[in-house]
């Protein structure tokens, strides 16, 4: 799958239609307009932009998207692992955790989540 970057502005978007969806892209128009003070124009311009990347579709005036926020995020932070730390989630952790002290509850969610993959 190709790489989807968003900047600033296309992530507030996405995450109007992520909230949203399935929504009538007049109606995306016109919270956009009222969230972020974008034309119709504007709006139609970004969808468009972000449709041809793969991330949303618009069938019949009707827009959803194609990768779920979730998905999203998860695909964002593989590639952040991979180039940052060679695909090592060991030394992502242990760099994350050099900065911030994980509280018993973090630690315990992340060994919960270690023995469900160990299970699965």
């Amino acid at each position: 799958m190709e790489e989807i970057k968003l900047g600033v502005v296309e992530s507030r978007f996405a995450d109007i239609v992520w909230a949203n969806e399935p929504i009538g892209s007049r109606e995306l128009s016109r919270i956009c307009e009222k969230e972020l003070n974008w034309k119709r124009p504007t709006t139609y311009t970004v969808l468009r932009k972000l449709c041809e990347r793969g991330l949303f579709q618009n069938v019949d005036g009707i827009v959803s998207s194609v990768i779920s926020k979730a998905e999203f995020h998860a695909l964002q932070s593989e590639r952040f692992v991979e180039e940052t730390f060679q695909g090592s989630l060991p030394a992502f952790i242990s760099a994350f955790a050099t900065r911030k002290a994980l509280t018993k509850a973090e630690i315990e969610e992340i060994r919960n989540m270690i023995d469900s993959y160990e299970e699965g």
